[in-house]
Order: structure tokens, then sequence, then C-alpha cells
């Protein structure tokens, strides 16, 4: 029990924003390679690994369903067969401009308005597969219940192992770990002007599910299958 499945999207490789994540975080999730950093001006090379060391970790991706442990009875084979059927589903969600965005103490890429049906989408990754997912243990809903989550939160942890769903689901790309404002600042300096660019040349659609799996407790993420959505 002790890998994680996760369900993310993340752009397909070597188009122009994956080419743009991976170069960012320092990190091929596909084959767990690494990638050099770009040299921002503003941002030592140390300052980078450090800020974007926990994204790195995940790859550069948005969550659609968080990381779980598998319920009694299921494999990865049952999560792909499962994960195939539900794309058949779900059509592709056209997520216009991205934004980047300081949600808290850390940066992301965000949509600059509301794509529409992408809640429904996210919705349906959570409730479809969730018989999928082991039932958090009392340890892990106890560090989780710790992190100054409000009422309807710590029902949604409950009921679905992760706070951040349905209405409360916020889809962002993480960019950065725990950063303060003046470092947030110099990223966003750093980064503006290639975000303006990928929006206007190649503009972002959520058009695949993909599997990423952390073999053991604090392994890397990896990327195992990406499935087109179909319907």
């Amino acid at each position: 029990m002790s890998a994680r499945y996760a369900i993310y999207f993340s752009p397909a490789k070597h188009s122009a924003w994956w080419t743009f994540g991976a170069h960012w975080l320092g990190r091929d999730e596909h084959g767990d390679t690494e990638r050099p950093q770009p040299e921002a001006l503003g941002i030592s090379p140390a300052e980078l690994t450090g800020i974007t060391a926990e994204p790195r970790r995940y790859g550069f991706h948005a969550t659609l369903k968080a990381p779980f442990h598998l319920s009694a009875g299921h494999d990865e084979a049952d999560v792909v067969a499962r994960l195939g059927r539900l794309a058949q589903t779900l059509a592709s969600v056209t997520l216009g401009p991205l934004k980047l965005a300081n949600l808290g103490n850390f940066m992301a890429l965000v949509p600059e308005a509301a794509p529409e049906g992408l809640q429904s989408l996210a919705a349906a990754c959570v409730t479809d597969l969730d018989d999928l997912r082991a039932p958090l243990s009392e340890a892990e809903l106890a560090r989780r219940q710790s992190a100054g989550l409000d009422a309807r939160e710590r029902e949604l942890l409950a009921l679905h192992g992760y706070p951040h769903v349905l209405e409360r689901f916020r889809f962002h790309m993480t960019l950065t770990g725990p950063v303060d404002m003046a470092a947030a600042e110099r990223v966003s300096e750093v980064l503006a002007r290639d975000v303006a660019c990928l929006n206007l040349e190649a503009p972002l659609t959520l058009d695949r599910l993909c599997l990423f799996v952390e073999r053991k407790p604090g392994a890397p993420f990896q990327r195992v299958i990406d499935i087109r959505l179909r319907a």
C-alpha cells in the first residue's frame, strides 16, 4: 500500500506549455530526469532550485484527483481501465488565458476567467473514481484537519480524502513552494513575458487525464500514462 496514485492534467510532452513547465521546475516527470532550469534575471540558481523543490517532485500539473492509496482489491491496471472509461465521457475544456497568481504562500498559474465545463470535469474525476481510493488513516485525517480547514472542507476531506474538491476546487498549476512576497514578485517579473507569449501562441486546452504514481513514500511522482478525452 506504499504507492500513491493521482489524476492530474499536464500538457502533452514537448508541447510549448509542457516545455515551459518542465524547464522552470527542472524535471521531466515522464522518466524522472533532470532538465536545466532557466537563468532567471533577479533569481539566483540556488534560489530557483530551492523555491521549485516542492513542485518539482510532483511535475508540472494541475490536480484533478489528489494523491491516494488504492482500496483493497484494486491495482494499477484497474485505475488505468477506469480512467479510460471516464475519459470517454468527458469533453476537452478550453482553459483560456492563464495568469500568474499568489495563492496564499505559493505561485501558480490559474485561468483568468472560469472555463466552462471545468468544475464538472474535476468533480467527475473525484466522485467517479472514489471507490478506488482507500480511506484516509486516522493519522492522515488528523494531520490534514489541523491545516486550518473550515467545516465544509473538513466534510469534503472525510468524504473524498481531500478538502479542495467539488465547489472548493480551484484549477492551478503550481510553480513554487512557499515564497515570501519579495520572491513572489521576482517570479512574476521573470515569468510574465513567457506566460503572455504562451497564451497568445499556444492557448492551453485540458484535453487529457494523466496518471501519476508515487512508487514509495517521498519518491518523485512519475507520469505513467495519458488518456485523451473523447466525448
